[in-house]
């Protein structure tokens, strides 16, 4: 790059400003991650836009440290953003409106151009990828008190939940220290996302109406986005790539429920897809398709900066393979199907089997319909008429 062109990204380009913040500190934007050195004062070249800020503190020898702390941003063109490290605290916080337009001043004028490390541009298209329908709205509707996604917040939330053996091993791949945790921080709200029912339940209705309602999601779909998302498709796939981020950059066990709630909902439509919303489907499948693409990638070594997703997240027997098996199942074998819809679905497929070398069978005529009791995907037992009926 040559020096008027980085000048002018200087220049035009977001600033985060991090004063003090201790060495071998882990400080990250996006897909990058950032071990502090001695002169490191935040990162420089940013482009506008949204973005997840995420740290994590080190013991002195740097060679262990705590759970991630991250908030979304949405800057404009040269903004400034300031924060200051709290020792006692072992976090980033926000310093006085006079401190902050000293500092904003001072970046302008460039006396902290040597301590910025650059925003490496040619990661920004995954990014984006990651993050394209995620809005300042969406943030401020989704955000926590505080600004603040940390996995330090959820332990209470979570600590006497049933667990599927996939939330077994991410609880476990975050090793989250309780015993860490202050009174304070756990009495802290999570993020405020969208509450999506496994089960529908409505009265009135007969019980094949309700196995019908059940089976394929649909009408839970079109109700959710007319309820909470004003009928804007386009808010729910950003609260799906806002739990992702959370979870992958975060390391949010309350964003992997959310993020696999919203994914068995639309993988459990069966009409929608076909007719009433094919866009929305074809905007989902090359969304998770991103995101599955980015968090399997097998060429990423550390484990420092955001989660790496392997094997035992993804068994065979979890609910994303049966989910897809019954997902590919119907677009794939469908009469008549949306051409880019198809394309995106195919894609999604090989990726799955390609980097967890699933394989999809097809369906016989009785897939499906013997289920253990305990099964996660097991027909849902509905209480009508204080009778219990098989749903």
């Amino acid at each position: 790059m040559d020096s008027q062109t980085a000048l002018e990204l200087v220049k035009n380009g977001v600033t985060l400003l991090f004063l003090d913040v201790p060495q071998y500190t882990l400080v990250a934007i996006d897909t990058q991650v950032f071990s502090v050195g001695p002169t490191f004062k935040g990162i420089k070249m940013i482009p506008p836009g949204t973005h997840f800020v995420y740290y994590s503190s080190s013991t002195r020898d740097g060679k262990e440290f705590s759970p991630m702390i991250g908030f979304f941003i949405d800057a404009g063109p040269s903004e400034v953003i300031v924060r200051k490290w709290d020792q006692q605290e072992e976090r980033l916080v926000k310093v006085s409106e006079e401190e902050d337009e000293r500092y904003r001043l001072a970046v302008k004028n460039m006396e902290f151009d040597r301590q910025l490390g650059p925003y490496n541009l040619s990661h920004y298209e995954d990014w984006k990828r990651l993050s394209d329908f995620i809005t300042k709205s969406i943030i401020e509707r989704l955000e926590p008190i505080g600004g603040e996604v940390s996995v330090e917040c959820e332990n209470d939330m979570f600590r006497n939940a049933p667990k599927t053996p996939m939330e077994k091993a991410l609880d476990t791949q975050l090793k989250v220290d309780n015993s860490a945790t202050s009174v304070g921080k756990l009495q802290r709200k999570g993020c405020y996302y969208t509450s999506i029912p496994r089960v529908v339940k409505c009265k009135g209705i007969s019980g094949q109406e309700l196995t019908s309602l059940n089976l394929d999601k649909t009408q839970l779909l079109e109700t959710l986005l007319v309820k909470d998302y004003g009928g804007s498709e386009d808010l729910l796939l950003g609260e799906l790539q806002f739990a992702f981020i959370a979870l992958m950059m975060g390391q949010s066990l309350e964003a992997f429920l959310q993020w696999k709630s919203l994914v068995s909902l639309l993988l459990g439509c069966t009409e929608a897809p076909f007719h009433t919303r094919t866009r929305l489907f074809t905007k989902f499948i090359k969304v998770i398709y991103y995101q599955l693409k980015y968090g399997l990638q097998k060429d990423r070594k550390d484990n420092t900066g955001p989660l790496l997703l392997d094997d035992s997240w993804f068994s065979t027997d979890s609910f994303l393979h049966h989910h897809c098996k019954e997902f590919f199942s119907l677009v794939l074998d469908g009469s008549v199907i949306d051409g880019d819809l198809l394309k995106w679905t195919r894609k999604f497929k090989k990726l799955l089997e390609s980097n967890l070398g699933w394989e999809f069978q097809q369906n016989n005529a009785v897939d499906g319909l013997y289920f253990d009791e305990n099964d996660e995907f097991a027909p849902v037992v509905e209480m009508l008429d204080d009778e219990a009926h098989a749903v």
